[in-house]
């Protein structure tokens, strides 16, 4: 929890900055504008990059902010209550459930690859998939325990099979840019 908030705070906060920079002057050209494909001024300045009323970024500071500040209290020794570990689960897929729609919207409506934008996707798939294990090694949500065996052996190829997908569908959406580079 304290490593995938961490890393999406930092890539929420550096996307704040560079929306802010744009505000101020509409020719910034942020330094994550690297080619026609890869680039993130373009998606902040979307509607999808404020999809609700306010750049979706002020979500993950806030989000990722509370992330790490319980992750640290877990390291610490902090025992969470079920409750707790249930909203985190819950906050966690509705992350998770944006996120995948984000990456739609990024790659079949934007045409736009946001460097900083798929750091926040990989920490939040990350995120989900480790709280959602704890809750289900802890009993935090009742599963059967055959299922329970086969997630915990399995977790690291099954984490990977999900990020693998999404590289596929990057890959392939922008196979004519990335073959082009070759």
């Amino acid at each position: 929890m304290t490593l995938t908030g961490t890393v999406g705070w930092l890539a929420s906060f550096q996307l704040t900055v560079d929306a802010w920079r744009l505000l101020k002057d509409p020719a910034y050209q942020p330094p994550c504008n690297i080619s026609p494909v890869v680039s993130c001024g373009s998606v902040m300045s979307s509607p999808q990059g404020s999809l609700f009323g306010f750049p979706n970024m002020l979500l993950g500071l806030g989000a990722f902010a509370a992330v790490t500040a319980l992750g640290i209290a877990v390291l610490a020794g902090a025992r969470l209550h079920r409750r707790l570990w249930l909203t985190l689960d819950g906050g966690a897929l509705v992350g998770v459930a944006f996120v995948h729609w984000l990456i739609g919207e990024s790659l079949y409506e934007l045409n736009k690859l946001c460097p900083y934008c798929a750091a926040i996707w990989i920490v939040t798939i990350a995120l989900f998939w480790y709280v959602t294990l704890h809750c289900l090694e802890r009993g935090i949500v009742p599963v059967p325990r055959g299922v329970l065996y086969i997630l915990r052996d399995t977790h690291w190829m099954l984490l990977g099979a999900w990020y693998g997908v999404i590289a596929m569908l990057v890959l392939t959406r922008f196979w004519p840019y990335w073959s082009g580079l070759l």
